[in-house]
Parts: C-alpha cells; structure tokens; sequence
C-alpha cells in the first residue's frame, strides 16, 4: 500500500467514524482517536462486506457502501463506548 493510499484510509476512516457517531444517540465515552480507528476499519469491513454482496462498484456514488460503511462504525462506536463506560 502506498502513502497516498494509506493517508486516504485515514481521511475516509475519519468521515466515516465521526458519521457513524453521529448516528448512535446520546454521549460517547470515547476519544477521537477511537473514533478514527472505528472508522477505519469500519471502511475496511464495509468496502469488503459491500464487494462480497457485489454492490461495491456501481455507477455514480457507492450508497449502499456507504451506508454499510456507516451502519458498522455507528455499531462500532456504540458498542467500543459501552466498554469504556463501565470501566
């Protein structure tokens, strides 16, 4: 992987965290960072969820990749908070 592809992950891993944030209702007890590294494979997972259903390249914007995407870090912020709230 090259460092122009790595820094996209990063920024695509971003969005999609602080989106899937957004989604999950009421306060998080997670930082930034979490929220990076949730988006971040929330992208990985979803890309890989999106092109095993064969939705993964469509003509125009990918929405229902996104919306996968979204849904597995709103889930993973959701449940990485539940964790760190009962410490």
């Amino acid at each position: 992987m090259e460092i122009s592809g790595i820094i996209s992950a990063i920024v695509i891993g971003t969005v999609i965290g602080v989106l899937g944030r957004l989604v999950v209702p009421g306060r998080q007890h997670i930082g930034v960072l979490w929220t990076i590294v949730v988006g971040i494979v929330a992208a990985f997972v979803g890309t890989a969820l999106a092109a095993a259903l064969g939705v993964a390249d469509t003509r125009g914007v990918d929405w229902i990749q996104w919306l996968f995407q979204i849904a597995l870090a709103a889930g993973g912020v959701a449940a990485l908070s539940r964790v760190k709230a009962l410490r």
